[in-house]
């Protein structure tokens, strides 16, 4: 049941429920969109796999192929390239595997080792020059893409005092943004004379920032606004119009908390993704995706969000992962731990 809060016909609708994953399933990830290909979706598993779907002509999701040969244990994060060629795969075996699209077949072309323990996440920059991954082991790694599949570590980024969650660059700077269970939200960048990498701002909760473990975090599409979700059960929205390489007069830097979305979860956010036309989705612990969208009401003091959607029962466990696909921004993917993905289609939103 869709509990809209908008008082007209808003509906996340389900369109097919992806099964063959015989673990919770933790990420998700839509294949940039490639010139007359249908749409291309990676997902990864507690049962050390990750699998490839795609639309058929007729509308129908397949799994075009499952790469179960390369991880011995859980793989927790995928992640594709710009060009959508490669893809990498984050493990809790310590490496992350980068896969080249040939054909229509996957080929594993590096293992990235270093982390001492679980790698948690793993991302391209906007240039595809740049990899990150994070892990338990509190660290966060810069990966430079070499020619001929060869992946250099350009630094080993030491600042979290625990497991880090997430990592994501922004969409069109070279900036890396991580989250972690010590609460925190640390921004990264390279210092132009030393071509070193440091922590140039961190939000903690003396800056308005998460109580809790923070588990996640996506850019809107210009990279202006940055919303993380935690286990204190809130969303927050944050200003990163500013470059957060500029020295700030403000206490915490550069980038601001606009808002906080409170209220609305009584169970850890661990997924939230922004749409390409400025919807956030979230997934949490309670089984229910909800939608936010920005509250235009002109009677209201200063920047807030609205609930616009609560999808009760979206799954029959906890949401790991909500992804909006960039060119069909109405399409949305979820992932739980009941082993299952979904596709759903938002209709009802007037543009």
């Amino acid at each position: 049941m869709d509990s809209s809060c908008e008082g007209r016909d808003v509906e996340l609708r389900e369109l097919q429920r992806l099964e063959g994953h015989t673990d919770r399933v933790w990420s998700l990830a839509w294949a940039p969109p490639l010139a007359g290909s249908p749409p291309m979706l990676a997902s990864c598993s507690g049962d050390k796999s990750v699998r490839i779907w795609q639309e058929t002509p007729s509308g129908v999701w397949d799994c075009k192929a499952v790469l179960d040969e390369t991880h011995t244990r859980t793989v927790r994060s995928c992640a594709w390239s710009p060009s959508g060629k490669m893809l990498a795969t984050a493990s809790f075996d310590a490496t992350t595997a980068i896969w080249e699209l040939v054909g229509s077949d996957f080929d594993c072309v590096a293992t990235l080792e270093g982390h001492e323990n679980e790698v948690k996440s793993v991302a391209w920059s906007t240039s595809g020059m740049l990899l990150a991954t994070c892990g338990r082991d509190k660290a966060v790694w810069i990966w430079e893409v070499q020619p001929g599949n060869e992946f250099e570590c350009v630094s080993v980024l030491q600042g979290h005092t625990q497991d880090v969650k997430m990592v994501q660059w922004h969409p069109s700077a070279d900036v890396l943004v991580s989250v972690s269970y010590d609460n925190s939200i640390k921004v990264w960048a390279e210092d132009g004379d030393s071509d070193d990498w440091h922590c140039i701002q961190t939000l903690g909760q003396s800056c308005c920032g998460h109580s809790s473990t923070v588990w996640a975090l996506s850019f809107n599409s210009t990279g202006d606004r940055m919303v993380t979700c935690s286990d204190d059960l809130t969303l927050k929205i944050w200003d990163t119009s500013d470059n957060p390489s500029q020295t700030s007069s403000g206490r915490c830097g550069s980038w601001k908390h606009l808002c906080t979305l409170s209220g609305y979860h009584d169970r850890t956010v661990f997924s939230v993704h922004w749409s390409s036309t400025g919807i956030i989705a979230s997934g949490a612990a309670d089984d229910a995706i909800r939608l936010f969208i920005e509250n235009k009401d002109s009677s209201i003091d200063g920047l807030s969000y609205k609930l616009l959607l609560k999808k009760e029962k979206a799954h029959d466990m906890d949401v790991n992962s909500v992804q909006w696909n960039s060119k069909e921004p109405e399409l949305l993917a979820s992932a739980s731990d009941d082993g299952t993905i979904k596709i759903w289609r938002l209709s009802g939103i007037s543009s």
